[in-house]
């Protein structure tokens, strides 16, 4: 079993910057992903980004890319995101993601394990 707990969510004014950590506890594996994803209220979860463990890999949604940065601290077992220049529309409840080895990073349904959720409000 794999525990994932998010925090750094918060409120921020447009423009302005926040940074999520996702730390894991339980069982890790060499080729594990860890990723992002964010959900707002009556929508699909979403990919945002996500990072392979063994080779720092990253993968980026195009609505992301540029803004935000993934990072994996493999010593603490623990995965970030960097958000920058953010948007109204970032607004979402960000949810950290872990599978247990290479594959399909960009859908939900191929990870095993998520954390609660950290609220992430951008005001315009």
């Amino acid at each position: 079993q794999v525990q994932l707990v998010e925090s750094g969510g918060g409120l921020v004014q447009a423009g302005g910057s926040l940074r999520l950590s996702c730390a894991a506890s339980g069982r890790t594996f060499s080729n594990s992903v860890m990723g992002w994803f964010r959900q707002s209220p009556g929508k699909e979860r979403d990919f945002v980004a996500a990072i392979v463990r063994s080779t720092s890999n990253t993968f980026y949604a195009d609505s992301v890319k540029g803004r935000f940065t993934i990072s994996g601290d493999n010593a603490k077992n623990t995965v970030y995101l960097q958000m920058n220049s953010l948007k109204p529309e970032d607004t979402a409840v960000y949810y950290c993601a872990a599978r247990e080895s290479y594959g399909l990073v960009r859908s939900p349904s191929a990870y095993a394990y998520w954390g609660q959720g950290t609220q992430v409000t951008v005001s315009s």
